[in-house]
């Protein structure tokens, strides 16, 4: 009886054993693949920026939200890329772009919208394209932003936020001036303002740095 109890207390320690260490490894899988799919802030276009230099801009292939209403020069450039169900980056070669991540869900994104159209109206003409990506939203949401602030530039969508991890984006709205040849040389975080605006688009139309910026309330997102 006596060899008995101890054969089921060695058991019952053996068992104890295999759990803790089934735990461990487990805890240790979910860290591995915490730290493998959380990334850090990507700082390598405002460090760039801040040592005078353009970055080249990460690349996407996303789906066309709203085509826009371009102007001429700008429908022969891009518009055939804007009437497919996806555009990238490579799409753009050519053409200076003020990219703006934005949200429906984004309280500071409305006070930028209009700001932001008025900026295209004046700009668009110049050959100076506007694109909007929004990020972590619902496409009806997203479509229905665009109307009420009476949004006329082209936007793609992003269901996640993969294009904001990429571009070192810590929360929205920010925007990024890319010039002709695919570098970013102007960086606005948080709410653009008439001058940083004009400013940036300027600048990518002339390929030159204008650096990061800080400007308004931004909405911060994980």
């Amino acid at each position: 009886m006596e060899a008995s109890a101890t054969a089921r207390e060695e058991q019952r320690g053996i068992h104890l054993g295999r759990w803790i260490v089934g735990a461990l490894v487990a805890a240790f899988l979910a860290l591995l693949i915490y730290g493998l799919t959380t990334k850090g802030h990507d700082d390598r276009i405002d460090k760039a920026l801040a040592a005078g230099r353009p970055a080249t801009a990460p690349a996407f292939s996303l789906e066309v939200l709203e085509r826009g209403a371009l102007p001429p020069r700008l429908e022969r450039s891009v518009g055939g890329a804007l009437g497919q169900s996806k555009m990238s980056l490579a799409d753009l070669q050519g053409t200076p772009v003020v990219l703006n991540m934005w949200a429906s869900w984004c309280t500071p994104c409305r006070q930028e919208a209009g700001r932001l159209e008025r900026g295209w109206k004046t700009l668009g003409s110049r050959g100076v394209l506007f694109l909007g990506v929004d990020i972590q939203d619902l496409r009806g949401d997203a479509h229905s932003f665009g109307k009420q602030y009476g949004i006329t530039y082209p936007s793609v969508r992003d269901a996640g936020r993969d294009s904001a991890n990429r571009y070192g984006a810590t929360g929205i709205p920010e925007t990024f001036f890319i010039d002709s040849r695919g570098r970013v040389v102007g960086h606005v975080i948080g709410v653009v303002s008439d001058r940083q605006l004009v400013d940036g688009a300027l600048a990518a139309e002339a390929g030159r740095v204008a650096g990061t910026s800080a400007g308004g309330r931004s909405f911060k997102v994980r």
